[in-house]
């Protein structure tokens, strides 16, 4: 028996490999693609059974041709890029994959636990599962909703012959992220760039907001791997759930958090402290991002809670100063 594990070179995927590596499994499928430069360093140090091309996996699972067995199926492998606008290619990887994957494991009762996003939810106010709530505001965000409402009459019927679980993601941050380049996380931005000009640069107020003080529901891969795993340890549980910390942090938080990681041994700074030394600027809020942007997301965390999910999530300052460390051994000054 084996896990898959698609994406698994990329940023959630290689964590869920390392983590299962860290409980001892290793019956592990990498399925990837390794077109991207360094992206296979997310899983040199992790230890898997196989590894095979998206391709040639979604080939071989479309054509019936898989020769072994199967444990669960962690789906994570999709085009995250929110400026993509090539409809067709988003549609192909992010639906028309995950819609033949989640026939050929209810074929065979395989559990599936796949990647959805809080992009679902676009310019909404409200983030919760719930059809209302759902605005997508480009493709990557209709991409992930399209599946999920595909998946829905499943779930709302007595028709899934094993789990399969959507996890709708918010601004996941932490290690093994550098491959993503301008789509890894802020955090990941503001590390480099406060290494390399001794200040972080945010946005002007917009939208309603004062500068740097449009919010996000920043989580930790930690506790996302720690979802997924706890997920795959309660095969009762189907759905499909949110995954964030439940509370809404200003990007000051979250750049202010990094620069005191960041200042090895020297205290605390507080934001007006910080604004005053120009360690933290404000630039223009981009015309091009105006009514695509999304300023404010909070998850409603009543799903996952109310089937048992209780482990406490990392804040944004204890899981900053965490990722920092690791990218300070990640990168060496």
């Amino acid at each position: 028996m084996v896990m898959v594990i698609t994406g698994a070179a990329g940023f959630i995927g290689s964590n869920l490999v390392k983590e299962l590596n860290q409980r001892g499994e290793t019956s592990i499928l990498a399925v990837d693609n390794l077109k991207t430069p360094g992206k296979f360093l997310n899983l040199a140090d992790c230890i898997v059974a196989d590894y095979m091309d998206k391709r040639e996996f979604i080939e071989q699972v479309e054509a019936d041709t898989l020769d072994f067995e199967i444990e669960a199926v962690l789906h994570q492998g999709a085009c995250s890029d929110t400026m993509e606008h090539d409809g067709r290619y988003m549609m192909d990887n992010n639906f028309r994959f995950s819609r033949s994957l989640f026939y050929f494991c209810q074929a065979r009762a395989i559990p599936l636990i796949y990647a959805s996003s809080a992009a679902v939810y676009g310019g909404s106010t409200v983030f919760c599962e719930r059809p209302a709530c759902e605005h997508p505001l480009n493709v990557y965000g209709y991409s992930k909703l399209a599946f999920d409402q595909f998946l829905r009459p499943y779930l709302a019927g007595d028709e899934l012959t094993a789990p399969c679980v959507g996890l709708r993601y918010f601004n996941v941050y932490g290690d093994r992220e550098q491959h993503k380049e301008r789509m890894a996380s802020v955090a990941y931005h503001f590390f480099h760039q406060y290494r390399a000009h001794g200040r972080i640069q945010l946005f002007e107020g917009w939208d309603g907001y004062a500068h740097g003080e449009q919010r996000r529901d920043f989580i930790s891969v930690e506790d996302v791997v720690r979802v997924n795993l706890w997920l795959l340890d309660h095969p009762e549980v189907s759905g499909i759930f949110n995954v964030g910390t439940g509370r809404s942090r200003p990007f000051n938080q979250m750049a202010v958090a990094t620069i005191n990681a960041l200042r090895q041994n020297e205290p605390g700074l507080t934001l007006e402290e910080m604004t005053d030394q120009k360690l933290i600027e404000y630039i223009a809020f981009p015309d091009a991002l105006k009514g695509k942007y999304q300023s404010y997301t909070e998850a409603d965390m009543s799903q996952l809670r109310g089937v048992g999910y209780h482990t406490p999530f990392l804040d944004v300052d204890e899981g900053v100063a965490r990722y920092m460390a690791a990218l300070k051994v990640r990168y060496p000054a």
